[in-house]
């Protein structure tokens, strides 16, 4: 299985060499992976992958060879499982409604009821329940649980998405960061990105000035007078704003390849994930997104008004998270998004959205409209029309039309 896991990686195109193998073997026989699984994930990243862009090249593979050996920690976090045991979220069946029963289901009646409605399930319930209206359990119509349907719940334990009406998602997931290798695809986008551009000549005289040379050597009687100019570079500077997990998961190949033409194109390149809408902190890295979390305060204050904003997400979540304080799906945030959203708007004017979505789907997404609308009609679908029409408004400053 550890020669599979080196092989896969190989071809993977991780730069793993037999001698860094080889120091796997020799920390397994001295006892270091201490038969934890946890463990030995840590110590075959720590000796196979010497480069950071290869992380989640390895996670997949990792993923691949040792198949369902991490599930276990995955369904829910440590705090829901105090207050919810596992066995009431155990999924024996699976509701499916038509469209008619579908739209006889009422919410409960706002965000606020929502939670209090939870607090008292909590304290009320004893046992495990399923295809109810009223407890949390699976295969009912209640807005706790998982597999069923409710027009506005709080989903628990369940590991996919599947009607996208979720307000709130009580589940510990992993995020994976974007792959900036992906070369697939990535050719045309960054012929669109190289609309976003304003050159200037810096550093070291580099370059020949063929006019100049010219010019300069008439002047001086026919004697060869060489001048040389700096090199052009395109000096636009780019904050990217990623939108990550959830109903990104099926966009995530094209992201990918954004992401990789946006990394060869822009010198001046910073980036920040963050899910569904913005709230009070940004991060650098998926897998230490509860960690290494950085206040998006300090990111406004650090990077300044002339970088070009470039949102990238499908804008579909419950409004409440763009509305309300306390509404964010894995966090109780304080201030409501759309007051994030402002700020950040405020600081860099000239910016556009990116949305991976099919903009038929737009109409049906009620988030998709708040903030296509907050975003003054610079909204734009994910695909080469859409980006050529997103670099040409970041040329003409990006306000709201």
């Amino acid at each position: 299985m550890f020669l599979t896991l080196f092989l896969e990686l190989r071809d993977a195109r991780v730069p793993v060499t037999l001698k860094e193998y080889l120091t796997l073997m020799e920390a397994l026989q001295a006892g270091v992976a201490e038969l934890s699984v946890d463990t030995f994930y840590y110590l075959a990243r720590s000796c196979l992958v010497k480069d950071e862009r290869n992380l989640d090249k390895f996670d997949r593979v990792f993923a691949k060879v040792f198949q369902g050996v991490l599930t276990e920690s995955d369904i829910l976090n440590d705090a829901i499982k105090a207050a919810i045991p596992e066995e009431w979220l155990r999924r024996l069946a699976e509701k499916h409604l038509t469209p008619e029963e579908m739209a006889e289901i009422k919410s409960l009646g706002g965000f606020d009821k929502l939670m209090e409605t939870l607090k008292k399930r909590l304290e009320e319930q004893k046992e495990r329940h399923q295809g109810g209206s009223k407890w949390i359990g699976t295969a009912g119509t209640s807005p706790f649980g998982a597999y069923g349907y409710n027009p506005e719940g709080v989903r628990i334990g369940q590991a996919e998405s599947r009607h996208r009406r979720a307000v709130k998602v009580w589940d510990e997931r992993a995020f994976r960061n974007l792959d900036d290798g992906i070369e697939l695809g990535t050719r045309n986008f960054r012929m669109a990105l190289r609309r976003l551009r304003k050159f200037a000549r810096e550093g070291a005289a580099t370059e020949l000035d063929l006019p100049d040379t010219i010019r300069s050597t008439a002047r001086s009687g026919g004697m060869l007078d060489v001048r040389m100019v700096p090199e052009r570079h395109n000096k636009v500077k780019v904050l990217l704003l990623l939108d990550i997990g959830g109903s990104m998961d099926e966009h995530v190949r094209t992201c990918e390849e954004l992401f990789s033409a946006v990394k060869s194109e822009f010198k001046h390149l910073e980036h920040f994930y963050f899910h569904n809408c913005p709230y009070s902190g940004l991060w650098k890295d998926n897998r230490r997104r509860h960690q290494d979390v950085t206040n998006t305060w300090d990111v406004i204050h650090t990077y300044g008004s002339d970088y070009k904003l470039i949102f990238v997400g499908d804008a579909a979540m419950s409004p409440y998270e763009i509305t309300v304080p306390g509404g964010a799906v894995e966090e109780w945030n304080e201030e409501a998004g759309a007051v994030w959203m402002q700020r950040l708007l405020a600081q860099w004017p000239s910016a556009v959205w990116l949305n991976p979505a099919p903009q038929s789907r737009w109409q049906w997404t009620h988030s998709t409209g708040i903030l296509a609308q907050m975003m003054g009609g610079r909204m734009f679908p994910l695909t080469l029309e859409g980006l050529d029409g997103a670099m040409r408004s970041l040329n003409r400053g990006g306000a709201a039309r």
